[in-house]
């Protein structure tokens, strides 16, 4: 028998506020066919002057902790991505182990950027194969609204507030591609990239700074590395495109999204989207997809995903998971 890491719970949040791109208009050089036309996006959440992403994160936990009809003292870990954490330390995570009233376990996060939900599974499945963890809370969550350059219509634009969270638990497979749980992860990163989408402030700078980004060069290396960290997941899960379910992607940028299906040879019927009206939620994205996917029915127990994500560093990476 081999150990699997397995989804047995999902859940997500968002802010209340909803703000559409004309909201943009009014302050901007842009309007809402520009900012659909470029991105796909129609709408995003953000979050209220008094809400954290710690707040946001919890809200998706007891959520993902509700479906697997789980305590929080069941838990044994809380993986939280994110890069816009509440404080400089402690650690998010630990925040929310205490919102939750979890007294065991430990908590940390986890700073990738775009790709941090991808790099929280790989290292929650590290944890649960290697019998650390036997059940293990993996959470997506951001507040990007408070690192924007609001006079910035290339960045301001297309970026939003949330939080998605999943529960994995340690089950026995058979060792095979039919096994439920996590198949196979792959991780990359190349700092020689930093300037392409970074933040130009921080700790040793003493300063807070705002998300910069060069958007056609990111684009550029998105669908290549996306499309080839997906495929060399699943050939590590020793499956195919042509065994994938759903594509469940960084929420980024419609284009980026049908640039990686196409180039992956699988059509947009496969692909759970909701950038539309969640914009880009950096590490949220793929969980809360996941959520929404679940939700809506197009998510079934025994599908095969393929989640894959970029963003600064550059980092990048692939999870191939049976639901």
């Amino acid at each position: 028998m081999t150990r699997r890491a397995v989804v047995v719970g999902v859940g997500h949040y968002l802010p209340e506020r909803v703000v559409p791109n004309s909201e943009f208009e009014a302050s901007l050089d842009t309007s809402d066919e520009w900012i659909r036309s470029r991105s796909g996006i129609e709408s995003r959440h953000f979050a209220a002057p008094d809400e954290t992403t710690s707040d946001l994160a919890a809200k998706a936990a007891r959520a993902a902790l509700s479906n697997a009809g789980l305590q929080p003292d069941d838990i044994d870990a809380i993986i939280l991505a994110t890069s816009t954490a509440d404080l400089t330390f402690p650690s998010a995570a630990t925040m929310v182990q205490a919102a939750l009233g979890m007294t065991r376990g430990f908590a940390f996060d986890v700073q990738a950027v775009c790709a941090g939900f991808v790099y929280a599974l790989s290292t929650a499945n590290a944890m649960i194969l290697s019998g650390q963890a036997n059940r293990i809370l993996v959470i997506g969550a951001e507040t990007f609204s408070r690192i924007m350059d609001w006079t910035d219509r290339g960045t301001c634009v297309l970026f939003g507030d949330g939080a998605g969270a999943i529960v994995l638990e340690r089950q026995e497979g058979g060792g095979t591609s039919e096994d439920r749980g996590i198949l196979a992860t792959d991780l990359h990163s190349d700092g020689r990239f930093k300037d392409l989408l970074y933040v130009d402030g921080g700790v040793s700078t003493q300063s807070t700074g705002y998300l910069r980004m060069q958007g056609n060069q990111v684009f550029r290396h998105a669908v290549e590395k996306l499309a080839a960290t997906a495929e060399t997941a699943l050939e590590k899960a020793g499956l195919a495109a042509a065994d994938v379910d759903w594509i469940v992607p960084h929420q980024a940028n419609i284009r980026i999204i049908q640039g990686t299906a196409r180039k992956m040879g699988l059509d947009m019927d496969r692909v759970v989207v909701t950038v539309q009206v969640h914009g880009n939620t950096s590490a949220a994205s793929i969980p809360l997809a996941l959520s929404v996917g679940s939700e809506r029915g197009q998510i079934k127990r025994g599908d095969v995903l393929v989640t894959e994500a970029i963003g600064g560093g550059l980092a990048w990476g692939a999870v191939v998971l049976r639901w």
